[in-house]
């Protein structure tokens, strides 16, 4: 009894399980039949009716992720651009700076991807190109928010990040969203980056993308991408250059300008007002407004790197009592990343940037955006200050301006931007000029930093398009130098060859022609701006220095020589005239000169005693016959003529080599004789020494005397008879036996 019930629970599980296995069978069909649901309601789509994401033809997945990110309501320009990238157009895109552009194309993104039913295996579906790697970062975020419920995989492609990890997993991401220059290394490089299946190619902030930084990079990228795809372009200030859009083979994009026809082109919650004042009174205005807004987030744009790098540092010295940040191109990309992140998170923090922030970034909740420098152009200034007031919120903006940076007024008008001026009272300023110097005079690396960003300040003005409203010669560069706390002014090298080079074009213009009744003679005028001195206070008479020692005017004294020769009226002017139209003496006319005479250089000849050329090294040719084959002008090498040459030159070589075999056996015969002679002489001083030390004889007695004449004389070849010799001491009486040598 007590088995019974285990069988029917064993049965009931396999039923169970092939229940469940029938159920994902099913499910498959009906999601295919809902993509065709969808489908067919796009074009019915009405754009005046939509109040809410729930009342557009989405994907229960997409829905989903929106709702949980917060997002029930759409933006203008997402109600105008979703249908037409649900329905596979081409859009040019433009809208306010944080009107939700970002959502705009990842919906169709995910749409589009899920409708295709995409996997992984199906490769690469969506680009997204950005100019910025803190804007791709931003919207890859947004894309795992939104997209989290989706089954794709997306990948963030920028530099900065370890390509080594990117390039093996570059197969395997559905959505890639990446900067120019890191996407068309990795279409050289990686052949895992395969995009021959690509749908939608985005590019956000499409006017920086397509603008001659990116030109080329851009040009790389649209050849390697199928012809057959949507292209979504998105920026606050749209490009409608025929040009560009060539470029990237759009065929009928709709333009979709949800602000076009508005009042303004910025935010209507936007308070926006200039400053004009001195370049020298800059850094104090940056001081004392950050000291008045310490509760509040400011953004402060400026030109260049290095000028962020230095007022960053030098305001952290100071102490402001309130989160200071630098966020510029040259900082490593983890930095960077980090800075932003932490930047979003405080709620009162004042952040330096050069315009790599000023696109694109969502920074909740920025109360000001001060422009310390002036922006290139107006849509740059639109890009800044669109970092506050964004979705629907208020905000305020503060452009710093230069008296010669007013022309930048009529550019901001034309692109209809409301600006108002206000006056700073210059009483309530602080300057921290002292507290700076004294900061320099400690950190020398500190004083190398504020000069280049002196001189970078300098080059970024210089460099502007725009020579109506940036007039770099305008510039009191010496008081800025003192404001950044630099005793002396560093040098500007390239604003000082453009001063010779000006100096030089004024010159060539300031000349006077002379008509005479013979011919015309051009004088160029002596231009001395430098020293001031008038054609009237010029000597007209050669000087000479004298050396007069009688003088009392001193040793050296400038005197006019006196003559009395009568000289015609137009010799000085004459005379002047050749010597200011002589030419220079360059390289190429000494060598032309050269040429002429035929004057071989760099030839030397040696003559001998009587006078006549002696041919020194192998280059010279000997023979008649190899002289005439050199003096031949016809082109190319005749061999046979040229065997014959080498015989008649061999000849000459061989008695050359000959005589210096000769030559050198003669000069180790006189160095031979040389060593003999030496020698020679040696020994006879050696003998002459000998004689004087040999020692005086002539006390001892005379051999003849002793041994006779006579004897010696028999003495002959065949009998030497031997002399006794004694015996020692005891044998004297003996003698030894005489014996006969032959």
């Amino acid at each position: 009894m007590s088995k019974k019930p285990p069988k029917q629970s064993n049965k009931s599980k396999g039923k169970a399980k092939i229940k469940i296995f029938n159920n994902r069978k099913k499910a498959t069909t009906p999601e295919s039949a809902a993509i065709e649901k969808l489908q067919e309601k796009y074009e019915a789509i009405d754009v005046s009716t939509i109040n809410s994401f729930d009342d557009l033809p989405l994907s229960p997945k997409t829905l989903k992720g929106l709702k949980e990110c917060g997002y029930t309501k759409p933006t203008d320009i997402q109600r105008e651009t979703i249908k037409l990238g649900l329905t596979g157009k081409d859009i040019l895109g433009a809208a306010q700076t944080g009107s939700g552009k970002t959502l705009a194309f990842l919906i169709p993104i995910l749409e589009r991807l899920y409708c295709k039913q995409w996997t992984r295996l199906d490769g690469l579906g969506a680009l997204v190109i950005t100019p910025t790697r803190e804007l791709a970062y931003q919207i890859f975020e947004e894309l795992r928010r939104v997209g989290e419920h989706h089954e794709f995989s997306a990948g963030l492609i920028i530099g900065g990040k370890d390509l080594k990890f990117e390039r093996n997993r570059m197969d395997q991401c559905n959505i890639v969203i990446g900067t120019p220059g890191r996407i068309l290394q990795h279409m050289d490089e990686n052949p895992l980056f395969d995009c021959v299946n690509m749908e939608i190619l985005v590019l956000d902030e499409a006017d920086r993308c397509l603008d001659m930084g990116f030109e080329q990079t851009m040009n790389a990228i649209v050849a390697n991408l199928p012809a057959k795809r949507q292209t979504l372009l998105f920026s606050a200030t749209q490009t409608k250059s025929v040009r560009d859009l060539a470029r990237l083979s759009l065929k009928n994009p709709a333009y979709v300008s949800v602000h076009e026809h508005s009042e303004y082109s910025t935010p209507k919650g936007l308070q926006q007002s200039y400053v004009v004042c001195e370049l020298k009174d800059k850094v104090s205005i940056l001081w004392s407004f950050i000291k008045n807004h310490l509760k509040q987030k400011s953004i402060i744009f400026l030109a260049s790197c290095k000028e962020v790098k230095y007022v960053y540092e030098i305001f952290c010295r100071l102490r402001p009592g309130v989160s200071l940040m630098a966020l510029y191109g040259t900082l490593h990309q983890l930095r960077r990343m980090d800075i932003y992140e932490n930047f979003c998170k405080k709620t009162s923090a004042v952040l330096f940037a050069t315009d790599i922030a000023a696109r694109g970034l969502d920074f909740p909740e920025v109360h000001w955006v001060v422009q310390a420098d002036c922006p290139e152009d107006a849509a740059t200034y639109i890009h800044r200050v669109g970092r506050t007031a964004r979705f629907f919120r208020g905000g305020e903006s503060l452009l710093l301006l230069l008296p010669s940076e007013l022309k930048m007024l009529d550019n901001l008008k034309e692109k209809k931007i409301p600006i108002e001026k206000i006056d700073i009272n210059p009483l309530k300023l602080n300057n921290p000029v002292r507290k700076m110097e004294a900061f320099l005079a400690r950190d020398p690396d500190l004083k190398d930093t504020a000069q280049r960003a002196f001189v970078s300040y300098a080059k970024s003005v210089f460099l502007m398009k725009d020579k109506k409203v940036f007039n770099v010669q305008a510039l009191d560069t010496d008081s800025f130098a003192h404001s950044l706390g630099l005793a002396i002014p560093p040098r500007i090298r390239f604003l000082q060859r453009l001063n010779a080079r000006n100096a030089k074009i004024q010159q060539s213009k300031n000349k006077i022609y002379f008509n005479d009744e013979d011919e015309e003679k051009k004088i160029e005028t002596a231009v001395s701006t430098d020293s001031g001195v008038s054609d009237d206070e010029k000597p007209s008479a050669p000087f000479h220095v004298s050396d007069d020692s009688d003088s009392d005017d001193g040793v050296l004294k400038v005197k006019r020589k006196d003559h009395d020769i009568d000289l015609p009226t137009d010799f000085e002017l004459e005379e002047n005239s050749k010597n200011k139209n002589k030419k220079p003496v360059t390289k190429a006319a000494v060598a032309k000169k050269l040429l002429k005479k035929k004057i071989v250089p760099n030839k030397k000849i040696v003559f001998d005693d009587s006078g006549e050329a002696v041919t020194v090294g192998l280059k010279d040719k000997k023979s008649q016959l190899a002289k005439e084959y050199e003096n031949e002008d016809k082109g190319g090498i005749d061999i046979e003529t040229a065997k014959l040459v080498l015989k008649e030159e061999d000849k000459f070589d061989k008695q050359l080599f000959k005589d210096k075999v000769k030559a050198k056996h003669k000069e180790e015969k006189r160095k031979l004789k040389e060593l003999k002679k030496e020698e020679e002489a040696e020994k006879d001083e050696f003998g002459e020494s000998e004689s004087e030390n040999e020692p005086d004889l002539s006390w001892l007695p005379d051999p003849d005397k002793i041994y006779g004449k006579g004897e010696q004389e028999e003495l002959t070849e065949e009998t030497i008879k031997p002399k006794k010799r004694k015996l020692k001491s005891g044998d004297t009486n003996k003698e030894l036996p005489q014996k006969n040598w032959h």
